[in-house]
């Protein structure tokens, strides 16, 4: 893709993005307007949002009006009953305070979304303090841990290792040691003589597949998963910093992609979403089987590979055929072929994902919502293929809307957790944070713009690429492609796996 796709995708964006809807409406919650009964639903009070209570140290603001009926949730960042308030929006009134990362103008069409994608990244990358906060949850835990069991080991794994994590993300740590069966119950007596959580706030599944315990850090409302003596996690987390280096688009789109997924409540498995671990494996295979570009080249457009992921995980793949393969450069599998690995006589699920680490284990297996997700990423894939036309420059909230706040926003209550981390964890000596990955830089040294050799390179090579929607996700053996050439002709070719 590079400079060289993106400025002709940028220009000829009517007629690259395909099967757009007549209407679409820009607000961001497909997945919340499913509810079966509106009367249930009407409209939404802040004073009633903070139901899962901040901090005593974090102001809440009062001037957020939000819908009163809004469902109880201990997720901050839901953003359900957020419509009632975004139809009372206008040009005079709506400002950012949804979308705190959008600071500044951007250009228009895909180079803007490749900016406002750079900055929310940036906007919502941790920070020392909340790593600061969070490490000291994991001291407080594990000295518990260590008192009741001096010869256990405990480890970090999942987001909080990788770095990829969100405000609101929890914490998964893995207890290794000589037990028969998981001392689930033992730990929890253990957690509440030190009053570490509230009470209500610690959960024991043993009956999961993966048994575990979970709570909430009655200081700093973290919440906290613990297993026992399961090793994929530590090396699911190698892996994933593995690609992390190979990709440098990838952090990127994890970013804005998990908490899509979170502000819906799809982004974990018992509540009728995916597990990160799946996502991020959804994202590595679209970056490896993507004919075009080259996802080791920093400088791709961020805006295009957004929209393209909505574009094949919301109309594109055959979930009830295919697999997705990760090993030996990715593929897609049959699921025939697919169950012929399972172990233990498992078939595989709606979203079959073998995992690279285990590939006799299906990491979708247990996703039950994973066609709601198809779903919000159709609604995701027309909303930004429409706000990036020329036609959205006629929208009538255009001076204060910006295009990727069409489908992800910030709740007030995230923003408020977000400074008293910052107030309480910001006296403290803290180390450097780590560095990101370096993506599109200007000529004067400023992360988040697209340079002007950029665009330069787009407008000269018009070329484009679209998946078609009987191609690989039916034969399993092709990709169809349609490339559109400088004169306008049509060329047709097929990639073989």
């Amino acid at each position: 893709m590079g400079g060289n796709v993106t400025g002709n995708f940028n220009k000829n964006v009517g007629n690259v993005l395909l099967g757009l809807r007549d209407s679409v409406d820009s607000n961001v919650n497909l997945h919340h307007q499913q509810q079966p009964n509106p009367d249930e639903h009407p409209a939404l009070n802040l004073e009633q949002t903070h139901h899962h209570p901040v901090p005593p140290s974090v102001p809440v603001n009062q001037t957020h009006d939000h819908h009163p009926g809004r469902r109880k949730s201990d997720n901050k960042a839901s953003t359900y009953g957020i419509n009632y308030l975004l139809s009372n929006c206008t040009n005079d009134n709506c400002g950012n305070t949804w979308t705190p990362w959008k600071t500044r103008k951007y250009n228009t069409g895909l180079f803007g979304l490749h900016e406002e994608v750079v900055d929310f990244y940036n906007f919502m990358s941790p920070r020392p303090e909340e790593a600061a906060m969070r490490q000291e949850v994991v001291t407080r835990i594990k000295r518990i841990i260590e008192e009741l069991w001096p010869n256990a080991e405990v480890q970090i794994f999942g987001s909080f290792s990788t770095g990829l994590y969100l405000p609101t993300s929890d914490i998964d740590l893995v207890v290794f040691g000589k037990w028969d069966r998981p001392p689930l119950q033992e730990l929890e007596q253990a957690f509440l003589k030190h009053n570490v959580a509230e009470p209500l706030s610690i959960k024991v599944l043993d009956k999961a597949t993966v048994p575990i315990i979970k709570l909430t850090d009655r200081e700093t409302e973290v919440k906290v998963d613990i297993c026992f003596n399961v090793e994929s996690g530590v090396k699911a987390a190698s892996f994933i910093k593995e690609y992390l280096k190979k990709y440098p688009v990838l952090p990127y789109l994890i970013f804005v992609l998990k908490q899509f997924l979170l502000q819906r409540d799809l982004n974990e498995v018992f509540t009728g979403g995916i597990s990160s671990y799946s996502l991020i494996l959804m994202v590595i295979s679209f970056l490896q089987l993507h004919p075009r570009i080259d996802a080791r080249n920093p400088n791709q457009n961020l805006g295009v590979l957004l929209i393209e992921f909505f574009e094949l995980y919301g109309r594109q793949f055959n979930y009830l055929k295919t697999g997705i393969r990760i090993r030996n450069g990715g593929s897609y599998v049959s699921k025939e072929e697919m169950m012929k690995a399972l172990t233990n006589g498992n078939r595989p699920s709606m979203l079959c994902i073998e995992d690279p680490l285990d590939p006799g284990n299906d990491v979708g297996r247990g996703s039950y919502g994973a066609m709601q997700v198809k779903q919000v990423f159709d609604y995701a894939y027309t909303v930004l293929s429409h706000a990036v036309t020329p036609l959205a420059s006629s929208y009538p909230n255009k001076d204060c809307e910006s295009t990727l706040g069409r489908i992800i926003r910030l709740t007030q209550e995230v923003i408020d957790y977000r400074e008293w981390i910052i107030k309480k964890w910001g006296c403290k000596d803290l180390p450097q944070a780590d560095s990101r990955a370096a993506i599109i830089v200007n000529d004067s040294g400023h992360t988040g713009s697209v340079t002007t050799s950029q665009k330069r390179r787009g407008a000269k090579d018009r070329r484009r690429f679209c998946l078609k929607r009987h191609c690989v996700y039916d034969t399993l053996e092709y990709f169809t492609t349609d490339i559109t050439l400088r004169n306008g002709f049509t060329a047709q070719t097929q990639l073989q796996f």
